[in-house]
């Protein structure tokens, strides 16, 4: 999908209504169990699923909307949020220890979304983290929006797939499946 600035400013708009606070509590605890000082969402929109992380994490977002990062560091002043590509993380080889996204994959045409998993297990120290919606390669869920195997997409990489699974309901009400990696 070819970025839209306008689609993805009005996206942003109505972020809030998208929150889920038993997802950000799931991603917190994640992290903070797997004893990550650093975590990085790329695709961070506002922000929203990082607020609840502690001042003991350094917090960093990438999204290419300005005005949602404009949010995200108006409501977390702490964090350190920078406009880039999936293509082009601005971060140091494995700098950053817990690294997520959460329904971005599914926005991706093929080669972002190979490039964009090559810079996340570029920047990752320890975890990779996604949450998509699963399903056939290209099967269209609305729009340019679809669904992906992303564990297949990790495949031949220095990872150890630790999660597969659906999300809980209660957790991610559409269901989005749970991927965990650990780089090696």
């Amino acid at each position: 999908m070819e970025y839209g600035e306008d689609y993805w400013s009005e996206y942003a708009r109505g972020n809030e209504a998208r929150y889920h606070h038993e997802f950000a509590v799931f991603v917190r605890d994640l992290a903070t169990s797997l004893r990550c000082r650093s975590v990085l969402e790329v695709g961070c929109g506002t922000g929203i699923d990082l607020r609840l992380f502690g001042d003991d994490m350094r917090i960093y977002g990438a999204d290419l909307n300005g005005p949602a990062l404009e949010a995200a560091r108006a409501g977390m002043p702490r964090g350190d949020f920078r406009r880039c590509d999936i293509r082009k993380l601005p971060f140091e080889d494995s700098s950053v220890d817990f690294v997520f996204t959460h329904k971005l994959l599914n926005y991706l045409d093929d080669d972002t979304l190979d490039a964009g998993i090559s810079e996340m297990h570029r920047v990752a120290r320890r975890y990779v983290m996604s949450c998509e919606m699963y399903g056939t390669d290209g099967e269209v869920i609305s729009g340019a929006y679809r669904r992906r195997d992303i564990s297949r997409r990790w495949l031949g990489r220095d990872v150890r797939i630790v999660s597969d699974v659906e999300m809980h309901p209660e957790i991610d009400p559409d269901k989005a499946r749970f991927l965990l990696v650990r780089v090696i």
